[in-house]
């Protein structure tokens, strides 16, 4: 018995690559890391990281994360109809049309995935039967998935915290007074697939191999959502791994609030209610809290009088084999004192076979670093800097 339920299991789970989601977001990662290199190249005539970067972040430690949740969702017993599951990949469809990628985060896609199904249910939509597992407004229903939705967004501080501070993209933008700047950005899409309890045998009705067990008397079958989860942060005013890393830790805590706050659903169900209209308030809060604290800052990548600071660092090149740094500032190369691009380059070339730098770090102390240039390697040692000669957005700060 225990046997032929895991194979049902596994041969389910194998069907669940259809899901049209799980294709859509590699669509997505890919359209990410395209456009990216394409406005890389536009500003650099470089790009940092290649096209395939996107895509190599999307699933790894997703999928951990999701082993880890479903461990809790399943072993807590929350219980999340069908419906809700359709509304979000529905949503995360819709979203991403808008070109928001961040849009694509839990509490806009389940959060309003969330009031959606209270309405399908109470005014009895017309929806089709493999989208229908819940009959009545059952109270133990939604505390559920208010649940569910606060650990998601602790996952979802978890992965920018861990991931997100990777691979941020350099950019250039014009300042409101015209000068060049640069700017960071991070834009990500994870997929994060989650075993589910789904109540009744709806499932069962379209596919017979689904298998279906009984707890308490009630009939469930689980199900493998993969749940997208978007980031999308803009850096101006201090180095990115370090405001990537605060971004991601107030929403942990945020996520946490969410969760010890979502358990009161089950002593009175208009709270879970409450608790996802706050993770949706909550978590544009966050954003706008963030946009407008970048956006009142001085800028951090810009020409300063002493050399030249480091904007980005092409993987693999002599630059990143010699450690420098997104932040540092150049103040001399092979000897002389450097003011811009074009004084580094020139001082480059006063020695074709080797390099010697003296670099400020990021904590204002002064380092030297050098190194054997080769055939083959990057000409410009794979360092991008705050430029005018190079194109740039029309954008504002």
């Amino acid at each position: 018995m225990v046997e032929e339920w895991v194979f049902e299991f596994l041969k389910g789970t194998g069907k669940l690559l259809l899901n049209p989601v799980f294709y859509f977001l590699f669509f997505v990662a890919a359209y990410l890391g395209v456009f990216r290199v394409k406005r890389e190249r536009k500003n650099f005539s470089v790009r940092a990281e290649n096209a395939y970067f996107e895509l190599r972040q999307l699933i790894p430690l997703g999928l951990l994360a999701g082993m880890v949740l479903s461990i809790v969702v399943v072993g807590a017993g929350l219980v999340i109809p069908m419906e809700t599951i359709v509304f979000t990949a529905a949503l995360t469809f819709l979203w991403s049309f808008t070109t928001k990628v961040r849009w694509m985060a839990p509490v806009y896609t389940l959060g309003f995935a969330f009031f959606a199904t209270m309405f399908a249910i109470e005014q009895q939509w017309p929806l089709p039967s493999f989208a229908k597992s819940v009959t009545n407004t059952e109270e133990s229903i939604f505390p559920a998935i208010a649940i569910l939705l606060a650990l998601l967004v602790i996952v979802e501080g978890f992965l920018i915290l861990k991931n997100g501070r990777k691979g941020t993209s350099p950019k250039l933008v014009k300042s409101k007074r015209g000068q060049t700047i640069g700017i960071h950005e991070a834009k990500r899409i994870w997929m994060v697939p989650v075993f589910l309890l789904i109540p009744g045998q709806a499932l069962q009705v379209h596919l017979e191999w689904w298998p279906v067990f009984e707890i308490g008397g009630s009939s469930y079958s689980l199900f493998l959502a993969p749940f997208a989860i978007g980031f999308y942060q803009r850096i101006q005013g201090t180095l990115p791994k370090e405001a990537v890393k605060l971004l991601g830790q107030r929403i942990i805590v945020f996520g946490m609030l969410l969760l010890l706050l979502s358990a009161a659903g089950y002593w009175y169900p208009l709270a879970a209610v409450g608790v996802v209209a706050l993770a949706i308030i909550g978590r544009e809060f966050i954003s706008l809290r963030q946009r407008m604290s970048e956006d009142h800052a001085p800028f951090y990548f810009s020409k300063r009088n002493q050399g030249i600071m480091v904007l980005g660092v092409v993987p693999d090149s002599p630059a990143d084999k010699m450690a420098l740094q997104v932040g540092e500032i150049v103040t001399k190369v092979n000897g002389v004192k450097i003011q811009d691009e074009k004084g580094f380059y020139k001082a480059l070339q006063k020695n074709g076979a080797h390099c010697k730098l003296e670099v400020i770090d990021v904590n204002g102390q002064i380092r030297f670093v050098q190194r054997a240039l080769y055939e083959g390697d990057h000409h410009e040692l794979g360092l991008l800097f705050v430029q005018d000669e190079k194109k740039w957005d029309s954008e504002a700060v």
